[in-house]
């Protein structure tokens, strides 16, 4: 994806000379001949870069009053000053003014395209580690090996590249944004912004002010840039669109159709180069039928729908997950890193993790602080009482409080029936692991569950072998 380079330069030859080299590399070019038209072209979009002249002759204001001014605007702008009258004072007063760098004319071409790529990366970086200070280190990949997760790695894989928006569907905690952010690098647009919008935690009236930003001198305030044109050149991910307010839809819908948008109090077009990916935990069709969400949006937005499955419907994962979580807790808290023991990790596969990934990310992080400094492994004792309880409510029969008035040979049959059932569960489906973990013959363990009458998840009879 191209990234947009302003040059502000009142000498014709060099704004050309400039938009030429940068044309070469792969960049957008624009160029401006003076303080107010460079103002005007970065309110209609603000670039990845500024390359600006100190001197600007005939401008109302130099460039070191125009770097006030958008810095002011927009602190992590990378600004390149260039002038062909300067000195060691005036390179050090420009980088005391908050310039990326300074370069003198005349000037060698590969020096100033890495002084442009450089400063595009230092403000990448720069973003990113916002990023990680306010939201923690974020999850970039799909981790497990089941058939669901797969299957959704090889259609981000596919979809990727395309461009297209992007609808993720799933429930609380599963992992959409993890889903968002391996299509973003794998995308063309793997070197812009990914910016986040969290609809559910943004008040409404506040909604259309951090989408699109607000004017300059709107009540008395600076000019704010919003998500939409920060994510220009990159990714906007827009998570729990659901929750968006009727009027906020309509705008967006707008967006979507032409890419074009007005900031809050102003009137000046702004052109954006977004892709948009939003996910909801809501069934967006039921929200439709109540009239809580527009359907020509819904359409605009499910260009490509992936589904993110429940962990319940990935138990095999469960193993790689914990596991991971114990590396990646204890490599950020300093905390020592514990294996878990088979009847723990096996209370782990049987509950129903109603909150997902997230839940099991959550206890993993609790488990690490809690457990005894002296325990090397996590034991099925040290996990909370209702995990303990999920996993009895899944292996014993209903009616088993009647079990003791059955024949020996019967009761055995129902133990052996459910059991064998949970275990099948725990593993997803496959009966070379089950077998292995039970301590059977895989054939043997075939015949029992065909003699027991255990059916799969698609109702036949006996769990197909899923492989490994």
């Amino acid at each position: 994806m191209a990234q947009d380079i302003l040059i502000v330069d009142d000498e014709a030859d060099i704004r050309d000379l400039v938009s030429g080299i940068l044309q070469d590399e792969g960049y957008q070019a624009c160029s401006a001949a003076s303080a107010n038209q460079g103002l005007d072209a970065m309110r209609a979009r603000l670039p990845a870069l500024l390359i600006l002249d100190i001197w600007l002759n005939g401008s109302s204001i130099d460039g070191f009053k125009m770097l006030e001014r958008v810095l002011t605007d927009d602190p992590d702008l990378p600004v390149i000053m260039i002038s062909g009258h300067g000195n060691i004072e005036t390179a050090v007063a420009a980088i005391k003014a908050g310039a990326y760098d300074y370069i003198e004319k005349p000037f060698q071409a590969d020096r100033l395209i890495t002084m442009v790529r450089r400063g595009i990366e230092a403000a990448r970086l720069r973003r990113e580690n916002r990023e990680l200070r306010l939201r923690g280190s974020p999850e970039m990949e799909l981790i497990g090996n089941s058939p669901a997760v797969t299957a959704l790695r090889n259609a981000v894989d596919k979809i990727a590249p395309t461009g297209s928006r992007i609808l993720i569907s799933g429930p609380a905690g599963s992992g959409k944004e993890v889903v968002a952010r391996m299509v973003h690098s794998l995308s063309k647009r793997t070197d812009g912004p990914f910016v986040v919008v969290n609809a559910a935690a943004m008040a409404p009236e506040r909604m259309e002010v951090e989408l699109f930003g607000t004017e300059e001198g709107l009540a008395g305030g600076a000019r704010k840039v919003g998500t939409f044109e920060q994510a220009h050149g990159g990714t906007l991910f827009l998570d729990h669109v659901a929750d968006m307010p009727p009027e906020t839809q309509a705008k967006i819908l707008r967006v979507l159709q032409d890419q074009t948008f007005e900031r809050v109090g102003g009137a000046t077009k702004i052109q954006v180069d977004v892709r948009v990916i939003s996910a909801s935990s809501k069934d967006l069709h039921d929200e439709i039928a109540a009239r809580r969400f527009r359907e020509d949006l819904f359409h605009r937005l499910n260009v490509v729908p992936i589904r993110v499955p429940a962990l319940r419907d990935r138990r095999e994962d469960i193993s790689m997950l914990a596991r991971h979580f114990i590396r990646r807790t204890a490599e950020s808290t300093g905390l020592p890193a514990r294996d878990i023991d088979e009847d723990a990790m096996a209370i782990l596969q049987a509950y129903e993790w109603p909150g997902n990934v997230r839940e099991l990310r959550n206890l993993i992080e609790r488990l690490l602080i809690m457990v005894p400094s002296d325990a090397p492994v996590i034991q099925a004792a040290m996990l909370p009482a209702e995990l303990g309880a999920g996993t009895i409510a899944t292996v014993l029969p209903s009616g088993a409080e009647d079990i003791m008035s059955l024949a020996l040979r019967e009761a055995r049959e129902v133990f052996e029936r459910e059991y064998l059932t949970a275990q099948i569960t725990r593993f997803g489906g496959n009966v070379s692991r089950t077998a292995s973990f039970v301590g059977m013959e895989r054939s043997a363990l075939h015949r029992k569950l065909k003699a027991l009458g255990v059916a799969n998840e698609r109702g036949g009879q006996g769990p197909a072998d899923v492989p490994n």
